[in-house]
């Protein structure tokens, strides 16, 4: 039998993102064809507030839809107003000669993503039936059976990024790292892979790590990799540590409730301490990359957010006092490191 061999040496994991999240383009232009997206910006360039008082359907959810129909090709934005693309103007208007909306149809009927994404538009709430473990976590009491699973899936798709954040250098710089929200620890398990002197801790819920625990185990890094229960949004963060590390984060909250996250990490770093974001980024004008305004789509199926581009999470930061906020691309396919430091 032939083995497969040692991985390869990479990082860039941007093959699975592509096909995993292709999945959203499709029911995102059947949606926009049912309620008339296309068709209404063909007639007159309108903002987002506008067009979703004409659709009747709701804004934040209409932004986030426009900007996966942008990365497409099927809209574009030019000084805060969405207009259809020519492509769409003349294949995606119901009265165009060439419309191809009975290609499309039989969509709506066959796949559930279609009438989630469409409830989503309509309502801004998350969709039912899609996986979600939003309000569980929010109250600190998610399942045992079920933060097994979510935790699994995290450590899956976290495989490559983790990689590439440990291998940026300023982490040479971190002796005790706080991973807020850090799921099975498969972040804090390859930066005290990649920096023996680093030690990190996992804040999260009780049941996620109980969890955590068996993949700390597993990597042997029981001594400089330790868990802490604590739900974030009620308890007292723990102090003393010179680096917050938050991945994936950010993206499942609304952007009151990051401010109230990028607050609590600025009150529990010492002056010199490091906040780190670990996200998937938006351009500034919302209009993709691809990949990026995909996932978004999926945050608005299953939590109260979405991806957030680099300007907004730098006036986030700042607002809580952070200074020197700037930001890279890890290495790890589509992500990005956004990093600040408490004065």
């Amino acid at each position: 039998m032939t083995m497969a061999g040692p991985l390869p040496a990479t990082n860039n994991d941007r093959i699975v993102w592509d096909t995993y999240l292709a999945a959203y383009r499709l029911p995102v232009l059947t949606v926009a064809d049912e309620v008339g997206t296309l068709a209404a910006l063909s007639a007159h360039a309108l903002d987002t507030a506008a067009l979703a008082a004409q659709l009747s359907v709701n804004a934040r959810a209409l932004a986030i839809h426009l900007s996966l129909l942008a990365a497409m090709g099927f809209v574009e934005r030019r000084e805060g107003l969405w207009r259809a693309t020519a492509e769409a103007r003349r294949w995606l208007h119901p009265e165009a000669e060439g419309y191809c909306g009975p290609l499309i149809h039989g969509f709506r009927q066959s796949q559930p993503l279609h009438e989630q994404l469409l409830a989503t538009l309509r309502t801004g709430e998350k969709a039912e039936g899609h996986a979600s473990a939003a309000a569980e976590w929010e109250r600190g009491d998610l399942p045992p059976e079920l933060a097994v699973r979510i935790t699994a899936f995290m450590n899956a798709h976290s495989q490559a990024s983790a990689r590439g954040v440990a291998m940026l250098p300023l982490f040479a710089e971190v002796r005790s790292l706080l991973d807020v929200g850090g799921g099975s620890g498969i972040f804090a398990i390859q930066l005290a892979r990649a920096w023996p002197r680093l030690r990190a801790t996992v804040m999260e819920i009780a049941s996620v790590c109980a969890a955590a625990d068996s993949y700390i185990a597993e990597a042997g890094v029981e001594g400089r990799v330790a868990t802490q229960a604590v739900n974030m949004f009620t308890e007292a963060w723990p102090q003393g540590h010179d680096a917050l590390f938050f991945s994936n984060v950010f993206h499942d909250w609304s952007e009151p409730t990051c401010q109230i996250l990028a607050d609590k990490a600025f009150a529990a770093l010492p002056s010199g301490g490091r906040i780190l974001l670990h996200e998937m980024l938006l351009d500034d004008d919302h209009c993709g990359p691809l990949a990026t305004a995909a996932f978004s789509v999926l945050m608005l199926l299953g939590t109260r957010g979405r991806q957030y581009s680099f300007a907004e999470l730098r006036g986030m930061l700042e607002q809580a006092g952070f200074t020197q906020v700037e930001t890279c691309e890890t290495g790890g396919g589509y992500y990005s490191l956004v990093s600040a430091v408490k004065p």
